[in-house]
C-alpha cells in the first residue's frame, strides 16, 4: 500500500513539473510571436463554433462573440492652460467628441472613443487620433471592469495605435483577412458611439481602397475648408512624397454600416465574427454618420501592432519612387496615351527601385502580379511588408511593359529619428539621476487648491544632487519642466529631455505657497 502511495505522489509531481515547464516555455516563446500566431494558439484550444451567417441574415452570433472584446476607450486631457496656442484644426474633433478649444479649458478636459482587444493579455488597437496626447487613459469592458492603459506605439500615417492593459484572460476578436473582404459582403460595425453602450450596427461593404484625404498633411487653408467628418477625397491630389516617406496611407474599406461619434477605433467585423478592419472616419457635412465610414484594413492592423511590440515603432520598407497617380487630364498634359497606373517622378538614388532599373516617367503598372489603378493600391500592400521584403513592380517604358524585383529599403528618416529619439531618452534618465529627488503625482485636491492642472510633489531632496545645490525643496509642488506640464515620473524624465542643452528650467510652487520659475545648469 505504502509502495502505491510513493508511486502516485510520484506521478502527480512529475505531472506537475510538467506542466509547469510547459507553460514556462509557452510564456516564453509567445513573447516572439505574431498577434495572429498567438491568436491561432488560443483559437487552437478554444475553437470557435461561429459559421458565417450572410445566407440569413443572423448576426446574432457574430455580435455576441465580437461585442465583449471590444472596449470603450475614455481619455484625459490635463495639459490645459493659458498660453497654449489652440489655433489647429483637428479634422477628427467633430468624428471623436473631443471638445473644441480644450486646450483653453481650466478643467481636465474628457473625450472617448472604442476599442478592440486583439491579445487576452491586454493588447488592444485603436485609432492613434483617439489616445494621442492623452494624460489618462481608461479602458472599460462590457463587463464594467476598468483598468487604466498605456500607450505602446502610435502611427499617424495610418492613424492606428496600440495600447495595452494589464490583465490576463482577457475576451479577444478574431483577426481576419482584409484582402477576402468582396464589395457587397454584410459587416458590422461595434463600438461606443454618442455616449452610449456597446452597440452593434449592419450594413454592406460599399467599397475597398477608398482614399478620402483625412489622414495627410493638406495646406491649412484647404483644411478649415473641408466640411466636419473630412468626406471629400482630396481632387487630383499630388501622390509625389519621396518614396512614401512621411505619406498618410489611406486604403480604407468603405461601408454603409452606421458609425458616429465614439465609433472610432471600434471593430468591422465580418459575418463570421472576424475582424476585417477598424473603424476610423465618416463622410458626413455635419459630423454624424450620413451614408458611409472608413476603416483600416485588419492586414495593416496586424503589421502595425506586431512592430510595435518587436520593435517600438514601425519599420518601414521603401521602394525608393516618388509618382502620381494617372488621370485622362494628367496624362494628356503628359503627351502619353497610359490612363492608368503611377507615372514616376523621381527615382531616389540608391534607393531599391534604382537598383532595379526603374527611372523617371515610368508607368508602374502592376504590384507581385495585381493590376494598380490608384496609389493606395502600391502604397497599402507596401506598408505592409518590412525593409529587405521583396516586390515584383510591371511598368511601362516606351509602350513596352517589363517587369522586375524591388528590395524594399529601410526608411533612413524613420531610423535616424528613432536614434535620436533614444539618444534623447538616454540624456534625459542621465539628468533624472543627477537630481537627486523623488517625486510622487499630486493628487486632484492639490491642483485644484493650488489653481494648477499639473503637477508632481518633490518627495524627496539627496544630499549633492542638483535639487540640493539650487535649493529646491521637499513637498515643492512642480507643475512644469522645461515648459512641458508633468503629472508623473515618466513624464519628468520625458520632460527633462526637451530642455535647452545643459539647463533645466521648473515651474511651480512651494511649500510656503510661493510662485516660482527656476533655471540651473545640469553638467
Amino acid at each position: 500500500m505504502r509502495k502505491i502511495g510513493i508511486t502516485l505522489l510520484a506521478a502527480i509531481v512529475g505531472g506537475t513539473i510538467a506542466v509547469g515547464g510547459y507553460k514556462f516555455f509557452e510564456a516564453k516563446q509567445q513573447n516572439t510571436m505574431s498577434f495572429e500566431e498567438r491568436q491561432d494558439l488560443h483559437y487552437a484550444s478554444n475553437p470557435s463554433a461561429i459559421t458565417s451567417s450572410a445566407g440569413n441574415l443572423d448576426f446574432t452570433q457574430a455580435a455576441a462573440a465580437v461585442s465583449p472584446a471590444v472596449v470603450h476607450i475614455k481619455t484625459t486631457y490635463d495639459r490645459g492652460g493659458a498660453g497654449q496656442d489652440d489655433d489647429s484644426y483637428n479634422p477628427f474633433e467633430e468624428f471623436f467628441g473631443i471638445p473644441r478649444g480644450r486646450r483653453q479649458q481650466a478643467q481636465p478636459a474628457m473625450a472617448s472613443g472604442s476599442g478592440v482587444i486583439i491579445s487576452d493579455d491586454g493588447y488592444i488597437v485603436t485609432n492613434n487620433h483617439v489616445v494621442e496626447d492623452a494624460d489618462k487613459i481608461d479602458v472599460v469592458l462590457t463587463d464594467k471592469r476598468t483598468f487604466e492603459a498605456k500607450v505602446i506605439g502610435r502611427d499617424p500615417n495610418t492613424d492606428l495605435a496600440l495600447i495595452k492593459v494589464t490583465a490576463k484572460g482577457l475576451p479577444i476578436v478574431k483577426l481576419g483577412n482584409s484582402d477576402n473582404v468582396q464589395i457587397g459582403e454584410w459587416v458590422l460595425a461595434v463600438g461606443y458611439p454618442l455616449g452610449l453602450e456597446s452597440t452593434v450596427t449592419a450594413g454592406i461593404v460599399s467599397a475597398k481602397g477608398r482614399s478620402i484625404g483625412i489622414l495627410n498633411n493638406a495646406p491649412r487653408e484647404r483644411q478649415q475648408q473641408m466640411p466636419r467628418g473630412w468626406g471629400q477625397p482630396q481632387e487630383d491630389q499630388d501622390q509625389s512624397n519621396q518614396a512614401l516617406i512621411n505619406t498618410a496611407i489611406e486604403s480604407f474599406i468603405q461601408t454603409d454600416a452606421v458609425i458616429n461619434k465614439g465609433n472610432s477605433g471600434g471593430a468591422l467585423v465580418n459575418a463570421a465574427g472576424e475582424l476585417v478592419g477598424i473603424n476610423s472616419a465618416i463622410a458626413s457635412p455635419s459630423g454624424y454618420y450620413a451614408g458611409y465610414g472608413f476603416a483600416v484594413p485588419v492586414d495593416l492592423v496586424k503589421k502595425i501592432a506586431d512592430d510595435f511590440v518587436k520593435f517600438g515603432r514601425v519599420k518601414r520598407g521603401l521602394i525608393g519612387i516618388s509618382f502620381r497617380e494617372l488621370s485622362p487630364e494628367y496624362a494628356k498634359q503628359l503627351g502619353i496615351s497610359e490612363i492608368n497606373g503611377l507615372y514616376v517622378n523621381e527615382v531616389v538614388p540608391g534607393g531599391g527601385a534604382e537598383k532595379a532599373g526603374i527611372r523617371k516617367g515610368d508607368i508602374v503598372t502592376k504590384l507581385d502580379g495585381k493590376l494598380i489603378y490608384t496609389s493606395s493600391d502600391l502604397q497599402e500592400k507596401v506598408y505592409r511588408l518590412s525593409p529587405g521584403d521583396k516586390v515584383r513592380l510591371a511598368f511601362k517604358r516606351g509602350g513596352k511593359e517589363q517587369e522586375v524585383t524591388v528590395t524594399l529599403k529601410e526608411d533612413e528618416g524613420a531610423t535616424k529619428t528613432a536614434q535620436v529619439d533614444a539618444a534623447k531618452k538616454r540624456s534625459a534618465t542621465q539628468i533624472y539621476n543627477k537630481l537627486g529627488a523623488g517625486f510622487i503625482p499630486a493628487t486632484a485636491q492639490q491642483k485644484k487648491q493650488l489653481g494648477i492642472t499639473s503637477g508632481v510633489v518633490v518627495s524627496q531632496v539627496q544630499e549633492g544632487g542638483l535639487f540640493d545645490e539650487n535649493d529646491v525643496p521637499r513637498g515643492m509642488v512642480i507643475s512644469k519642466i522645461n515648459g512641458r506640464p508633468v503629472n508623473n515620473v515618466d513624464e519628468v524624465e520625458n520632460a527633462l529631455g526637451e530642455g535647452k542643452e545643459g539647463y533645466v528650467r521648473l515651474e511651480g510652487i512651494t511649500p510656503d505657497g510661493g510662485r516660482i520659475t527656476a533655471t540651473f545648469p545640469v553638467q
